[in-house]
């Protein structure tokens, strides 16, 4: 078991797991039921068994070849392809079945962030843009959540607004974790911000794309949460997003633990703009 918990690095789910709830509140219309949302948590742990499944096995062999990554699963020959492949389609039939229960309009959509997760392991081979595909990905659980309260495209923008900071916030950050690997991606001639730019100039444009993020933050805070009572919610994620560039020598610090915080913050303020609005 820990074998397969390591290989789809399930801690990584509190990445996106407090987006999609915050979603799922900004789509609220009601109290929601207890079967509602563990289905939604049910669709967010088989969406990301499914894209760290499919990250792993698509780049198995680059894998093999950094000495980063070696010991990971499929590399060290820990995990057989066959068993890639099986916890992958255990993924799917959760995250299609939770969507089948959730509602109709759910299931149809489903198929969508999975072109993304086939897509971004790729996109390392011909573009530095590969960071977009870390954000667009991750962007897929606030509307997930939205769509999971509010089976429509009705009254969206709030989500588009928390999905925009969503892209942003995951391109900085996949920026800082790429300079684990400057070196190894340029001897490859894999495309990131570190190879095409160096160091120094991607971390400048990982702190943009964070200042962009924390914009959309205060878009959808002045035009739905509208409370002040979340402000020290708001600030404190704008101070983490500065935090996080300037410990991003420490990856695992910057890279893991800041941005668990960063989600749980944005969480927080949009309860707090629920119940206080």
């Amino acid at each position: 078991m820990r074998k397969y918990l390591s290989f789809i690095k399930i801690e990584h789910t509190l990445f996106t797991l407090p987006l999609i709830y915050s979603g799922f509140i900004i789509g609220m219309k009601e109290l929601p039921s207890i079967e509602l949302l563990f289905l939604v948590l049910l669709s967010a742990t088989g969406a990301r068994i499914i894209a760290f499944a499919l990250n792993r096995i698509i780049d198995r062999n680059i894998d093999a070849r950094n000495p980063r990554t070696l010991i990971r699963e499929l590399p060290s020959g820990s995990m057989t392809l066959n068993e890639a492949l099986l916890v992958m389609l255990t993924g799917a039939v959760l995250y299609f079945g939770s969507a089948y229960f959730i509602s109709s309009f759910c299931l149809m959509i489903s198929p969508i962030p999975l072109v993304i997760f086939v897509v971004y392991p790729y996109m390392k081979r011909f573009t530095a843009l590969a960071h977009f595909g870390v954000g667009l990905g991750m962007s897929m659980a606030p509307l997930g959540g939205y769509f999971a309260a509010s089976p429509s495209f009705e009254n969206i923008l709030p989500a588009i607004a928390l999905c925009l900071f969503t892209i942003f916030w995951g391109t900085g950050f996949d920026i800082i974790y790429a300079t684990l690997d400057e070196e190894f991606d340029r001897k490859e001639r894999l495309y990131s911000f570190v190879s095409r730019f160096g160091r120094e100039r991607a971390l400048i444009w990982s702190s943009i794309f964070h200042a962009i993020a924390f914009c959309f933050l205060l878009l959808l805070f002045f035009t739905t949460i509208q409370t002040w009572y979340a402000v020290p919610f708001l600030l404190l994620s704008g101070f983490l997003l500065w935090f996080e560039q300037r410990k991003a020598d420490d990856v695992h610090l910057a890279f893991f633990k800041v941005n668990a915080g960063v989600g749980f913050v944005v969480f927080v303020m949009i309860v707090t703009g629920a119940v206080f609005h």
